[in-house]
């Protein structure tokens, strides 16, 4: 592995169908007063939203709660979160949900006490935390972010056109997780799969970067492998537990920082289909979806060597008798079926998305250098209509 670096993760995570209990032991760590951040409310119609309730009164604690927090977290819906969490002097926000609410709960977190804009400040100019952090806690339910163990934060700003992504330090990441895999049973197919995407598109950032032998890809491997496995048995079985809890796990350790290490990692994918998601407000997991087959097509003869790899390690495509490039494609044909056989959106167009927006998507894509080729303006606007 080449390059230096440091790796410490400090959230604790509590797994399997009995987690929700450990609650009890986490809360008396904090102060009275929890701000209870969720989505639409989905929570209460599943009745996690109830046990959770009583596990915070059985506590002792005083409830602020914080609903509605939207697929794509806003701007102005983080404002409000902040004036809550302000005026309430709250010891801990509890995010319940999936990883749109655990990023929305660490942007309040380090936003509250901002004495600035904190668009401005932690998405425009990229700068740190300089003021009180509130703690979080994460029920989750669903996956795909890995926002239970990280220190990621994506908010929208819709007047803009802008969806950014902070990666804090490790004083942001959550304090504690909670993962039940049968909290993720009652997702929409479409959520499920979108998350399952979210995740196999986390582990292929990391991966399809550098050019070294590098432990971080051998781990990256076996996840993707387990990954396939698993979502194929949960697309036809929802409430396989088995799976479930497989793909929970995976996706975790997909965006915990592990198989970043001695990485340059790419996430041109990400930029790109947040830009979407920017101008459509479409379910994130998807727009990578829409986009991914396009951009890797697109930068394959870049990291070939890496493309066969991946096609004879991930998808067991025989290379004998042919080239790299022609393993490689096979890799990648492999990869496009398993996509279509899970489900998810394969073009832009299903998005919502035509020709007349890509210029204003090429304009709210974010360059990032670490991938095998670094796209310009016309790269990115050849793989949009390529992604129609």
């Amino acid at each position: 592995m080449l390059g230096n670096f440091s790796y410490s993760n400090p959230t604790k995570l509590y797994f399997g169908e009995d987690s929700l209990k450990y609650l009890n032991e986490e809360l008396p760590k904090y102060g009275k007063n929890i701000m209870l951040t969720y989505g639409g409310g989905s929570i209460k119609k599943n009745g996690i939203y109830d046990q959770v309730i009583e596990i915070l009164k059985a506590n002792g604690k005083n409830i602020f709660e914080d609903p509605g927090v939207m697929p794509n977290p806003t701007v102005q819906k983080l404002y409000e979160g902040c004036r809550i969490a302000r005026e309430n002097q709250v010891d801990l926000i509890l995010a319940v949900g999936g990883g749109s609410t655990a990023d929305y709960a660490k942007a309040v977190s380090v936003s509250a006490y901002c004495e600035e804009d904190p668009w401005e400040k932690y998405y425009l100019r990229m700068e740190d935390v300089a003021n009180q952090i509130i703690p979080v806690g994460v029920v989750l339910t669903m996956v795909g972010t890995g926002s239970e163990m990280n220190g990621g934060a994506v908010i929208t700003n819709p007047e803009s056109k802008l969806k950014i992504g902070h990666v804090f330090g490790e004083n942001v990441f959550p304090k504690f997780s909670i993962l039940n895999p049968v909290y993720t049973y009652t997702l929409p197919k479409y959520q499920m799969t979108a998350g399952f995407f979210d995740i196999m598109s986390h582990l292929l950032e990391q991966y399809f970067s550098g050019e070294d032998d590098n432990t971080s890809d051998y781990i990256t491997e076996g996840l993707l492998r387990s990954l396939i496995h698993s979502t194929r048995i949960a697309v036809q079985e929802p409430e396989n537990y088995e799976a479930r809890s497989n793909i929970m796990w995976i996706a975790t350790w997909a965006l915990n920082t592990l198989v970043a290490q001695g990485k340059t990692m790419d996430w041109m994918v990400h930029m790109i289909g947040q830009a979407v998601g920017a101008h459509t407000d479409a379910t994130h997991g998807m727009t990578l979806s829409a986009v991914s087959m396009a951009y890797y097509r697109y930068i394959m003869k870049d990291g070939l060597a890496k493309f066969r790899r991946y096609a004879v390690n991930v998808w067991n495509v025989n290379p004998d008798g042919k080239t790299a490039e022609e393993t490689a494609e096979e890799g990648l044909r492999a990869m496009e079926d398993y996509m279509k056989e899970i489900g998810v959106v394969m073009n832009l167009t299903e998005l919502g998305v035509t020709e007349e927006m890509i210029p204003g998507i090429v304009k709210s894509t974010l360059i990032m250098t670490g991938g095998y080729k670094v796209l310009e303006a016309e790269d990115i606007g050849t793989i949009l209509k390529q992604s129609m």
